[in-house]
């Protein structure tokens, strides 16, 4: 029982959004401590793609909690690994993955949002990535006992050097510019039409300098807010770049980052803004309220209100330069002391050895 806990992390669907980069991050770091470590993903999808080689991948396609195939080859992949704990994460995977009570391995399902327990409460254990989720889970019937909560960690980014910063602004027209970006999936939840209202708002140039919106990345809605920048007359202001694997050298060219978001349970992103030194602003959504101490480490703006975004946008942007450092700094030394690899990965070690040692849990 000495020996290091295993631990075998499924993850459905192909792309890549905040909680599927998470993922990877949490497995690769385990890897690299030379943690037993082991993942399900879908052949051929961007997840398993971008797993470390060093780490064995089994392989399915997760199609629903109908997919019988799936189960038979995830349960496969369990007899032939033998971990201690079953990881799942999101819906999918966790409806899929229905594992024995009273025997190992536990099914510990994380949990990045306030989602219908339904597909959920079949696990043994649960992970609420906030303090919030945390308390949603209990208060929602799970028992206290089996119920965590452990943050996300950022990744440690190095500086990306001048020249290639000035070589991707040059490529995107954005040479001599104030750089608002967004970035993450298009998705609804995000608050991307708000983003563009904001903008639409914002003067097309401050201090002599042409004005930019910056948007990184794609999804469902990409066709119809392209469609809306024209509506709004700023179409020629607005870069897309479409999905990048790498987000930090477009953190670290941004004067500014714009986190939009209705509904954002934690908000890596946040997270990677603070760890690559990039101002914020932000919506008063779950997460960032959470995270976020408004003037300190970014400077917070209300839910849905494009004309307020817009007014905390232009105030970080003509914020003195070092106010703007006082809060990347601040933000800087949040991941220090709360959100670092080391601690977060350590958490989930000690954990995954506590369940193992509560192999009946759940009975």
């Amino acid at each position: 029982m000495n020996a290091r806990p295993k631990s075998l992390h499924v993850i459905g669907g192909k792309g890549s959004g905040g909680a599927e980069r998470f993922a990877v991050r949490l497995i690769d770091a385990l890897a690299r401590r030379g943690e037993p470590v082991a993942a399900v993903t879908v052949a051929g999808g961007e997840i398993a793609r971008m797993i470390v080689p060093a780490v064995r991948q089994y392989h399915a396609p997760m199609l629903g909690s109908w997919d019988r195939w799936s189960r038979w080859k995830i349960n496969r992949a369990i007899r032939d690994f033998r971990p201690d704990v079953v990881q799942t994460y999101m819906g999918r995977a966790t409806r899929i993955v229905h594992l024995p009570r009273g025997r190992p391995p536990v099914h510990l399902a994380r949990l990045g949002g306030f989602y219908d327990l339904k597909g959920y409460r079949h696990a043994h254990a649960w992970i609420g990535n906030t303090h919030g989720i945390r308390d949603y889970l209990v208060e929602n019937g799970l028992p206290p006992d089996r119920v965590f909560h452990l943050g996300n960690f950022a990744d440690a980014p190095d500086r990306v050097p001048a020249v290639r910063l000035a070589a991707l602004r040059a490529e995107h027209g954005l040479t001599d510019c104030h750089v608002v970006l967004g970035l993450g999936r298009l998705h609804p939840n995000k608050g991307w039409a708000d983003l563009l209202r904001a903008f639409a708002r914002l003067p097309e140039s401050l201090d002599g300098r042409p004005l930019r919106l910056l948007m990184v990345g794609d999804g469902p809605l990409r066709v119809e807010l392209e469609q809306l920048a024209s509506a709004l007359g700023i179409a020629a202001r607005v870069r897309w770049t479409g999905w990048q694997q790498d987000p930090a050298p477009w953190y670290q060219l941004a004067d500014v980052f714009v986190c939009a978001s209705v509904h954002e349970p934690l908000g890596n992103v946040i997270l990677e803004a603070w760890a690559n030194r990039a101002p914020i602003v932000s919506t008063r959504a779950q997460g960032p309220l959470e995270l976020m101490r408004d003037g300190e480490t970014g400077l917070l703006a209300p839910i849905g209100d494009p004309a307020g975004m817009a007014a905390a946008i232009r105030r970080m942007l003509e914020s003195d330069a070092a106010a703007r450092a006082r809060m990347t700094e601040a933000g800087a030394a949040e991941i220090e002391r709360h959100y670092t690899e080391q601690a977060i990965v350590s958490a989930y070690v000690d954990l995954y050895a506590a369940l193992r040692g509560q192999d009946r849990i759940g009975c």
